[in-house]
């Protein structure tokens, strides 16, 4: 991993490479920061920088036989620790029974989310853990002279997730660790682990990424239009896997708004339409849009609500006339500018309860049909002119 591969957080890279030119590396660093803020992808391009062959003035070489090593997270003197989940009718695991498919999700893309870890460990549901037998994997691998590079490095993700005993028994050798050892905690929580590991470690607070740099990001990768980009690292809030979720909804989304601007713009129609043809035309609409809402599928139904949840937010922070309160697309603004107004202090709250309600009652699987219709006659009642 190159530090230029990272997006955005230059200043601690700069950190990072002025304290190996310096030859001031502390034996152990707790790495800490919000979710998707690119911390685990940092903590390796540091630790593959600490151990090039050939360092260039500000990134690893990326060539040499350390960094070829390390693109592959195959560096015999890199050692990986993270939370598995144990399977069942097997007494003991460790990382290294799950180190392959890290190694795969890692180089597939840095910026994995804890989530789709486990998924892919096939522990969907389940709280991943650092059992109390990974301590003594880790004291016997750093006991262990290193192979080729000066240093030997402990990285671990998500130490928060240690149990307490594995924990306690790390306390010593991340206290006084074997000559060239460098400890890289990298942690969601890092309150929450154990205050004696925490007092072991130097702090660093790695910040939301920068919203430009997210949004060069999201443009490269995913070829959406400038605008598309720049709204979606705004609403990201410096997490660059949530950017990458909303990107990859994009199309969804635009589902999602094409029948919430339908369901709106009907349900308006039937309250306030003048004539008896035009509100039954109106209900007749609103009922084919229920059937289809009920053929959906169970998560775009689930996908819809929740979008139709932010929209009704966002429509009531319109009213607010307040640019920076307000996250919505250019396609979003076109029709709530004239919607927003509907959506006030006298409905929004019903509003959000009412498609919250939907929402848990097709997660308990409710008929979609009878979920939608009702959802429907509700916001009838509820919207305001």
């Amino acid at each position: 991993m190159l530090f230029s591969d990272i997006i955005g957080q230059q200043h601690i890279k700069e950190r990072f490479i002025k304290s190996v030119k310096e030859q001031r590396i502390p034996h152990a660093q707790l790495i800490c920061g919000g979710n998707g803020h690119g911390k685990r992808a940092l903590a390796m391009a540091y630790a593959q920088y600490i151990c090039c062959e050939n360092k260039g003035e500000n990134d690893s070489c990326g060539s040499c036989s350390s960094c070829l090593k390390f693109a592959k997270l195959a560096h015999p003197d890199l050692h990986l620790v993270f939370p598995v989940v144990k399977p069942s009718g097997k007494d003991q695991v460790v990382s290294d029974d799950f180190v392959t498919q890290f190694r795969e999700s890692f180089i597939e893309n840095p910026y994995f989310s804890e989530s789709s870890w486990f998924e892919k460990i096939g522990g969907s549901g389940k709280q991943g853990m650092i059992y109390s037998n990974e301590s003594s994997e880790i004291i016997r691998k750093l006991s262990l002279k290193t192979y080729e590079s000066e240093y030997k490095i402990m990285f671990i993700w998500q130490p928060e997730k240690m149990h307490n005993s594995c924990a306690n028994k790390l306390l010593k050798i991340l206290e006084e660790p074997p000559a060239k050892t460098i400890f890289l905690l990298v942690s969601d929580a890092p309150d929450t682990i154990i205050s004696t590991i925490q007092s072991r470690a130097q702090r660093i607070n790695v910040p939301p990424i920068e919203t430009e740099c997210i949004a060069n990001a999201i443009f490269e990768k995913y070829q959406l239009a400038v605008s598309d980009a720049q709204h979606i690292a705004r609403i990201a809030n410096g997490n660059f896997i949530k950017a990458t979720h909303t990107a990859e909804k994009e199309e969804l989304n635009k589902q999602n708004l094409e029948n919430f601007v339908f369901l709106m713009r009907t349900t308006w129609g039937i309250k306030f339409f003048n004539t008896k043809s035009k509100k039954g035309q109106a209900l007749k609409e609103l009922r084919t849009f229920c059937d289809s809402m009920a053929k959906a599928g169970r998560e775009k139904q689930k996908s819809f609500l929740s979008f139709a949840q932010y929209m009704i937010r966002e429509n009531f922070m319109c009213n607010f006339h307040q640019k920076e309160l307000n996250y919505l697309s250019a396609e979003e603004t076109v029709f709530s500018e004239k919607f927003a107004p509907y959506i006030n202090e006298t409905n929004v709250i019903g509003m959000m309860e009412e498609f919250a309600l939907a929402e848990t009652h097709i997660e308990q699987n409710v008929q979609p049909r009878i979920v939608f219709f009702d959802l429907s006659l509700k916001v009838i009642l509820l919207l305001k002119n």
